[in-house]
């Protein structure tokens, strides 16, 4: 394989999602290169994530939330699957309050300044005529992925 031939070609691109192409490459080189780059990148960008979640009514991750479809494990994963850009370097509270029969989404979250929710159709629940959904969500800017202690 001569080194001068390798092509990196971008195949998709844009603010969440990149698809790069390099070929051609011996077999079994595009494992060991892909998880290079992805190892380099999940410890090497800042971006921001929710790490804390209060949930009103409920005492550990196993509960459920009277008229709430989705249980209390359920709602901290979609949580999760927000996508967030902070303005600032300090920890925000997010806070989320709702009522009555609706289908909770990221864009129901109350509107802070500091931060941006890109993903605002992302459904985190779905509420009956008689329930009721309060939590707060602690946002933070970091580096890397950690696991929750």
């Amino acid at each position: 394989m001569d080194i001068n031939n390798i092509k990196i070609k971008v195949e998709d691109l844009s603010d969440n999602y990149g698809k790069f192409i390099i070929e051609p490459l011996e077999k079994g080189y595009g494992v060991t290169l892909g998880n290079s780059l992805r190892r380099t990148l999940l410890s090497s960008m800042w971006g921001a994530a929710a790490t804390a979640i209060r949930i009103e009514g409920i005492t550990h991750e196993f509960d459920t939330i009277p008229g709430v479809k989705e249980d209390a494990i359920e709602i901290i994963l979609n949580i999760k699957e927000l996508v967030i850009k902070m303005f600032a370097d300090e920890p925000q509270i997010l806070k989320l309050k709702v009522k009555g029969k609706k289908k909770v989404i990221a864009a129901d979250i109350t509107p802070n300044i500091n931060v941006e929710i890109l993903n605002p159709g992302l459904t985190i629940a779905t509420l009956n005529k008689d329930a009721k959904l309060n939590m707060e969500i602690v946002v933070e800017k970091g580096m890397g992925y950690f696991f929750a202690e």
